[in-house]
This record gives C-alpha cells, sequence and structure tokens, in this order.
C-alpha cells in the first residue's frame, strides 16, 4: 500500500488535531481540577506536554498519512481521560489504571512513579487497542499505521525524558536516590513502545476469533496492572517531602517541611 507524504492532503492540515484538541482541553482541564500532589496530576503534567508535541507534528504535516495518523493519536490519548472518568464516577476501568488511581494520594510514593505507572498503562495497554481500533475503522491493515506509530513513538520518548527530568529527585534527595533510581531506571519506553507494537499486530491477527482476542486483551490489562503495583512501591520518605517537590515541581509555592516519619498507608491491587 502507498502512503501519503506529508504534503498529500493539506486541505486536511488545519483539522488533522481535531480529535487531538478535545483530548488537549480535558486534560488542561485536569490539571486545574487536581490537587498539585495528586499522583493523576504528576502523570497529566507531563503527559499534556507531549501531547501537545504530538499535535504539533499533527499540524505540521510531519505524520505519514495524516488521517489516519491523527485518528490513531486521538484514540491512543483519549484512553487516559476517559480512564479518569470512569474512575471519578466510580464506574470500573481497565486493571492497568487501578493501581495509579488507587495509589495516587500515597505520601511515600514519589511523583517520578506516578508518572510512570501512568506511562506504563497508557503504553502497555491503551496503545496496542487504539492501533487495533484505528485499523478497524480506517479499514487497513495496522502495518499502514506504522509510520505514524513510530513517529507517535518518537514523540513518546519526550514522556520518559520528563520524568526523569522534572520529576526525579534533586541533589538534595541523596537518601532516596538510590532506591528511587531503581525504580525508574527499571521502566524502558523503547522496550514498551516495542511490546505495543506486538501486541497490536498479535491483537489484530485474532480479529476472526473473538475469545482468544478477549483473554488476549485480559492478560494484557493484567501484565501491565502489574508492573504498575511495582512501580508503585512506597519508599521511605517524609510525607511532607514529597508534598513539598510535588508543589515546587507544578510553580506552586510550599513551605518547607518540619516533621518526619515514614509512610503507613497501603497500596491495594
Amino acid at each position: 500500500m502507498t502512503q501519503s507524504g506529508p504534503t498529500a492532503e493539506p486541505a486536511s492540515r488545519p483539522a488533522a488535531a481535531d480529535g487531538v484538541d478535545g483530548v488537549i482541553a480535558r486534560m488542561r482541564a485536569l490539571q486545574e481540577e487536581l490537587p498539585p500532589h495528586d499522583g493523576v496530576a504528576a502523570f497529566n503534567r507531563v503527559y499534556l506536554a507531549v501531547t501537545l508535541s504530538v499535535r504539533r507534528s499533527l499540524v505540521d504535516g510531519l505524520l505519514p498519512r495524516p488521517r489516519s495518523a491523527a485518528a490513531l493519536a486521538a484514540v491512543f490519548a483519549g484512553r487516559y481521560p476517559a480512564a479518569v472518568d470512569l474512575a471519578t464516577a466510580g464506574d470500573p476501568v481497565p486493571a492497568c489504571w487501578r493501581p495509579l488511581f488507587r495509589a495516587r494520594h500515597h505520601p511515600g510514593v514519589h511523583p517520578a512513579q506516578f508518572a510512570l505507572a501512568g506511562a506504563n498503562a497508557h503504553i502497555g495497554y491503551d496503545l496496542p487497542l487504539a492501533v487495533v481500533d484505528t485499523a478497524r475503522t480506517h479499514g487497513c491493515e495496522p502495518s499502514a499505521l506504522q509510520g505514524a506509530f513510530d513517529r507517535i513513538g518518537d514523540v513518546l520518548v519526550e514522556l520518559e525524558e520528563r520524568i526523569r527530568e522534572d520529576l526525579a529527585p534533586g541533589p538534595g534527595s541523596l537518601d532516596v536516590a538510590e532506591p528511587l533510581t531503581h525504580l525508574v531506571a527499571g521502566w524502558d519506553m523503547e522496550r514498551a513502545r516495542d511490546a505495543a507494537w506486538s501486541a497490536a499486530r498479535l491483537l489484530w491477527s485474532m480479529r476472526r476469533l473473538p475469545e482468544l482476542a478477549e483473554e488476549f486483551t485480559r492478560r494484557l490489562d493484567a501484565g501491565a496492572a502489574l508492573v504498575g503495583r511495582f512501580l508503585l512501591t512506597p519508599l521511605e520518605r517524609r510525607p511532607d517531602v514529597w508534598r513539598e517537590e510535588s508543589l515546587r515541581g507544578s510553580g506552586c509555592a510550599a513551605r518547607p517541611a518540619q516533621s518526619s516519619g515514614s509512610s503507613t498507608g497501603a497500596i491495594s491491587s
């Protein structure tokens, strides 16, 4: 199948990001609604910046097959706020997102851990399903979306970089640097992206075997949930220091920490 170049559909460029714009608006609203120390806010902040980068690529015509690329970007990005809305309404959410939503107020979990748990759920589960849904809607093979997938994946590398640069502890946090660095280093965007593409291809091959596809999807969801729970392992740290770092990262002022103690919360699986 011949792929259209970036200039093949000039008339579609102004509207290329329409679907993504709605998702961006929802994430901006979430950023205003959520308290800075909420674990979901930690992921939302970095993912919003990355989604804006994806939008710029769409508007500038940098993605191959612009219409299908825009559809893939919108379907993929939209799965995250949809999960947030389900959780807010008290409705069942995919298992991969539950660790983040349940641990979002845990004082012993660092903002970088929350952000990585969100990235793990979104890349490990949402991305392969978005590829399959987009291919089905557009009547094409996933291979026709690979160029857009790869380009979006390149932009998603920013997500991992922002987590490590914006949310990892600074020089003053040497008492937790070793365990936190160990956790952060244990998740890799490149491997997650490759696994997502393989999962999408497998799911597509099962499209005429609905029972098998459903079982595979459940196992994919459960596997991402397991990784998420490990990423959210509480670290021994003063709760007020976590909160101070979250506020600093969001640009809000915070009072100096004055008390110490260990985390006593628990994360349910």
